[in-house]
């Protein structure tokens, strides 16, 4: 067992010697999701307010929208949120490269087999992180599958200070 398996197995039977909050419901109290990003310096229940039971967490590389939308749309259509919260954050690794540039770094560490494989993915890096954002909200908005009226907004959340600010 890895260290870190040890760490997981340990802090995980602490956790569950006191946990008492097995009888929440399954659909999210508060009626809300958060996209957000997979960004080790972000605690989203420190840093977003959520209790255990409040809201949906979804986190993907850069708080991407694309890639969250099955979740969004599990959530929303048959978990019943109403509220869809994106979150983007100051000095996120998706600002540093393109993707012939990840391309590259697959292809240089593992061989030209999985480079192939990467060839035509979109790592969806964003060289504007407001206007990410923005474009973010606007893909939701317009997607057919998620609900009209569920509420949507976009925010940054800035690593250096801990505080969130609302872009849309």
């Amino acid at each position: 067992m890895s260290a870190i398996q040890q760490n997981l197995k340990e802090r995980n039977a602490k956790y569950a010697s006191s946990f008492t909050q097995g009888d929440l419901a399954l659909p999210p109290a508060k009626k809300y999701v958060v996209v957000t990003c997979m960004d080790a310096r972000i605690d989203p229940a420190a840093a977003y307010g959520i209790d255990l039971g409040d809201a949906h967490v979804i986190r993907n590389a850069g708080g991407n929208a694309k890639d969250a939308l099955r979740s969004i749309i599990i959530s929303n259509q048959l978990l019943g949120t109403t509220e869809i919260i994106l979150v983007k954050h100051t000095d996120c690794g998706m600002l540093t490269f393109q993707n012939a540039d990840a391309r590259g770094v697959v292809e240089k560490n593992l061989g030209s087999e999985a480079g192939q494989a990467v060839s035509n993915l979109d790592f969806q890096p964003f060289p504007d992180l407001e206007q990410a954002v923005k474009d973010d909200l606007e893909f939701l908005k317009a997607n057919p599958a998620v609900s009209k009226q569920a509420t949507v907004s976009g925010w940054v959340y800035e690593v250096e200070t801990g505080k969130t600010r609302q872009v849309a």
